[in-house]
């Protein structure tokens, strides 16, 4: 039953926004371990019991963004069952291979497969298949084991804006911008080359007394034991190429991005149940279910957060914040959503950003997109300082301690913060050169 108060506008906006603080408080500090989703949820029942929207409103808002959790799972289905054909152990194989016995090849390597993944199969996937791929590689090495976790999680988010595919938070900010596929190659495909290759690099100073030397050969694993069945896994390597080719046709036509995701994992389920790899059920407990009530709560949350106005108020003010210039607005939107998401979260400061988006009036073309691009570039890259910053590092963290590793909020953030400020700042400066 839902208690309808007749309140007036201050009150309510005061209520909105009160609930909205206790859900992001709650997201941050998690007390009783609670999950994300379950806090989001309770925010939104909050709203529904104070009658501060209604349930057809918040049906209609979850309608709008059907994109949004198409894609989260088609992508997680894709991910699963690739996984399941062996792609993910036969491409690892073949990365130790190519490295020539040379551990600073090997961690490269490591980069450009985790970029790889990225750009394709989301920064969730590297985070969730990659870690456990390169700890298992690593180990059977007897290499060092964290610097080639670190490089799994961080290069996770720094790829994670090649192509409008290799992060969720990239579908929530283009379903309601106009940002198509060239405008978003044209400025954030060079920014984010060029902060990747900043990463390998600060990363090779910061760990280069510990990948210096060789390892035995006779130790790596080979490409034959990582296929599980052959058929399969030829089956899975021809629908994930023709995936990745949709993805860019989609793209280009504006077609839901979603609906190559989903339609990809459906053909992948199917060859599994042909080749007797995997069953409906098993393919069903690798999906987080939990994050579609995540991203439910909030996109409510900051739907009644709309009707205010106080995210327009919040748009406006970044706007005065950027000086009425197109670096002004770059800045601000990239370092604005690089705090925001390692307060709250990247999901939540995306919605945000995203509806503030919306009520700003921009003086001209060139502020309106540099601001979209910043936007991603902060959501995307900006979590690498926190551990709370962005959903890969925490299914990154929840790998490494399944397997007895504890890394903690400080140890994260002192190798964050040492890299990221700079990666933020060149990619921002680089997408600004390309506006002029």
């Amino acid at each position: 039953m839902f208690f309808f108060f007749p309140l007036s506008t201050l009150a309510r906006t005061i209520l909105i926004a009160g609930i909205m603080l206790f859900t992001l408080v709650g997201i941050m500090v998690r007390p009783w371990k609670t999950n994300e989703a379950i806090v989001a949820l309770i925010g939104v029942a909050a709203l529904l019991l104070l009658g501060l929207i209604t349930p057809m409103h918040a049906v209609q808002t979850l309608l709008e963004d059907w994109n949004t959790f198409l894609f989260f799972l088609g992508m997680m289905g894709l991910s699963a069952l690739a996984e399941v054909a062996g792609f993910f152990d036969w491409l690892a194989a073949w990365a130790a291979r190519l490295s020539g016995k040379s551990v600073w090849r090997l961690f490269l390597n490591t980069f450009l497969l985790g970029s790889l993944i990225s750009m394709f199969l989301s920064n969730d996937a590297t985070a969730l298949i990659l870690t456990p791929i390169i700890y298992s590689l690593v180990t059977r090495l007897r290499l060092p084991v964290l610097p080639f976790l670190f490089a799994c999680t961080f290069i996770a988010d720094t790829a994670s804006f090649l192509l409008p595919v290799s992060n969720p938070i990239n579908i929530i900010v283009l379903s309601t911008t106009p940002l198509d596929l060239w405008t978003f190659l044209r400025l954030l495909l060079l920014p984010s080359l060029v902060v990747i290759v900043l990463n390998i690099l600060a990363f090779f100073l910061l760990y280069r007394r510990q990948l210096s030397g060789s390892f035995e050969s006779k130790r790596l694993p080979s490409a034959e034991e990582a296929v599980k069945h052959v058929g399969y896994f030829r089956y899975t390597c021809t629908i994930l190429l023709l995936v990745a080719l949709a993805y860019v046709t989609a793209s280009a036509l504006r077609v839901p991005l979603s609906l190559v995701a989903l339609l990809g994992a459906l053909a992948l389920l199917a060859g599994a149940l042909y080749w007797r790899q995997s069953t409906l059920r098993e393919t069903g407990k690798h999906i987080s279910w939990s994050i579609f009530g995540f991203i439910a709560g909030m996109v409510i949350i900051v739907r009644a957060m709309e009707d205010t106005n106080l995210t327009a108020l919040f748009g406006q003010g970044l706007l005065q914040l950027s000086g009425g210039t197109s670096l002004g607005a770059i800045l601000v939107g990239t370092l604005g959503a690089a705090a925001g998401t390692n307060l709250i979260n990247n999901v939540p400061m995306a919605v945000v950003l995203t509806s503030a988006l919306h009520n700003v009036h921009f003086a001209n073309d060139s502020m309106r997109l540099g601001f979209i691009a910043a936007t991603i570039l902060g959501c995307d890259l900006g979590p690498n300082v926190t551990t709370v910053g962005s959903l890969a590092t925490v299914l990154w963290l929840l790998i490494l301690r399944r397997r007895n590793i504890d890394v903690s909020g400080l140890d994260y953030f002192k190798v964050g913060i040492v890299v990221t400020p700079i990666m933020l700042l060149v990619g921002a400066m680089t997408i600004w050169l390309l506006l002029l």
